[in-house]
């Protein structure tokens, strides 16, 4: 009798061992699982960001070409400042932040001349069609602004993921890589001075 309720009371431990073990086992694998599809959702945020961001530079590169054939009438003797806008290449979808950064200062460096140039020429500066573009150019801007905010915050959390325990073990077997942020032009980051 005691040898059957020592033989009982060991197949009841072993019952409780192994319904403890598929418990944590499957625990395990439900949240390698969950943690898995985030990362991927998180991925596919920060992709769908960068597409906003290149929809907004591509918009932003169409305003800037309209605006060179405007202002081309005006200005024939400015030839250097619209010969450098037209040559400008916009960046592959799939082309690095870095590139994508780089092409959107090009693109503002380039604003900026076309404004000098509408500065000396006061028709130009009156012109509804120049001013139409002004006021596109503003919108595009916003609108560009917004994208690379989503798409930063986007990065952010993927990037703190996938750094943090222990979701960075599910990073690591998935080979996930940190991602670029879509950095502030130079131009943008300088002081700005203000002269009375």
């Amino acid at each position: 009798m005691i040898a059957l309720e020592g033989i009982n009371g060991g197949i009841i431990a072993l019952i409780v061992v192994i319904v403890v073990v598929v418990i944590a086992a499957i625990a395990i694998i439900s949240w390698w699982i969950r943690t898995s599809n985030r990362l991927k959702k998180e991925q596919i945020k920060i992709d769908e960001a960068a597409s906003g961001i290149d929809v907004a530079l591509t918009k932003r590169f169409d305003l800037l070409t309209k605006e060179v054939a405007v202002v081309k009438g005006y200005a024939k003797h400015e030839s250097t400042t619209l010969a450098n806008v037209i040559s400008m290449r916009r960046p592959s979808s799939d082309a690095s932040m870095k590139e994508k950064a780089d092409f959107s200062a090009a693109c503002t460096k380039a604003f900026d001349s076309i404004n000098v140039v509408a500065e000396q020429y006061p028709d130009l500066k009156a012109n509804t069609n120049f001013l139409n573009l002004q006021n596109q150019i503003a919108e595009v801007e916003e609108q560009l602004q917004a994208s690379r905010r989503v798409y930063n915050s986007n990065v952010t959390v993927f990037n703190e993921d996938i750094v943090v325990f222990p979701s960075s073990l599910i990073a690591k077997h998935l080979r996930l890589v940190k991602r670029d942020f879509f950095e502030a032009e130079e131009t943008k980051r300088q002081d700005v001075k203000i002269e009375f």
